[in-house]
């Protein structure tokens, strides 16, 4: 009868041990940890980036003579979030930001109204909401004549219609 004994590893076989394994495990870690690192800081650089891209809350767009009556000039809309309205007697800026979701309507100039194109809801050229989901009026900047004349928006300071602060004096120059 012959005692079967078990296979050693000859010498400079590459069989894992314990202590392979063990450095392997620790090298997976250390990358892991690595990795989680690298990810943090992209996304710490992500959340909070160095640059700050918001336009001024205080800002000239002109003298009144540009404006004409009647209109809504639009050229504010991108850059500020704006709507300058010249009506026969008064100035105001709209925010343009519907009420509902936040959404920017647009100016329909053929229809004189402002359509918001998420949810449809539609406000008249002095911004009371008319149609649609929106709860409320569009919301006016602070309006101002500077010393040289021209017209100074305050974004900083909103008026709400429902409250009764459309007729606050800063909420609209007089022509």
């Amino acid at each position: 009868m012959t005692t079967s004994t078990p296979a050693r590893p000859a010498p400079g076989d590459s069989g894992m041990n314990r202590r392979k394994f063990l450095s392997w495990v620790g090298v997976a870690w250390i990358a892991f940890t690595g990795s989680m690192a690298v990810m943090a800081a992209q996304l710490g650089r992500f959340m909070f980036p160095s640059v700050l891209f918001e336009p001024p809350l205080v800002f000239k767009v002109g003298y009144p003579e540009d404006f004409a009556v009647g209109a809504v000039d639009e050229r504010f809309k991108e850059r500020y979030g704006i709507w300058m309205v010249r009506s026969d007697k008064e100035f105001y800026a709209l925010i343009s930001t519907c009420t509902h979701l936040g959404c920017t309507p647009n100016w329909l100039a053929a229809e004189e109204k402002f359509k918001c194109p998420c949810h449809g809801s539609g406000f008249y050229k002095s911004g009371i909401n008319f149609e649609g989901p929106a709860p409320r009026p569009l919301e006016r900047a602070a309006i101002s004549l500077s010393d040289d004349g021209q017209i100074v928006v305050d974004k900083g300071r909103k008026f709400l219609q429902e409250k009764g602060q459309w007729a606050d004096p800063d909420s609209f120059v007089l022509v």
